[in-house]
């Protein structure tokens, strides 16, 4: 399998927990107490979910992400 590089987005629940969204792969989340675990996690998520889905062809290209204040 060759190796893809794929961006997550991570955030804090309201319970402490760590959360990870796989921008490429919509549904692909995870969660942990901390950060080294979250990306365990999120990598075996990732291979999860290539294996029970259609092949990786990304239409779309990851730009940036931006926060902005109103």
């Amino acid at each position: 399998m060759l190796n893809k590089t794929f961006n997550i987005i991570v955030e804090q629940g309201v319970d402490g927990y760590l959360i990870s969204s796989v921008i490429e792969l919509p549904g692909c989340h995870t969660q942990a107490k901390n950060y080294d675990e979250l990306l365990k996690r999120t990598k075996e998520a990732i291979e999860l979910y290539l294996d029970e889905k259609k092949p990786f062809n990304p239409t779309n290209k990851f730009l940036s992400l931006q926060q902005i204040s109103v």
